[in-house]
């Protein structure tokens, strides 16, 4: 089971611009359509949408992705 992260948890990611920050604003449990992709979540295994600490970039991991900062 993946770990599970609430609302307003810190979270950091690794991006293709290296180690990324931010807060966790929204966890998705069911399938969900987001920049034209459609996401699987489940109870089991929840994604997340995080807004960046250094821009107003928001995005969308599943919790193995993550890591609580």
């Amino acid at each position: 089971m993946a770990t599970k992260f609430k609302i307003g948890d810190r979270v950091s990611w690794n991006s293709e611009a290296g180690i990324v920050s931010g807060t966790i604003i929204k966890a998705h449990t069911t399938d969900f359509n987001y920049k034209g992709y459609t996401h699987h979540a489940s109870d089991d295994d929840p994604q997340y949408e995080i807004k960046s600490d250094k821009s107003d970039h928001i995005a969308a991991h599943k919790g193995s992705a993550l890591t609580k900062l």
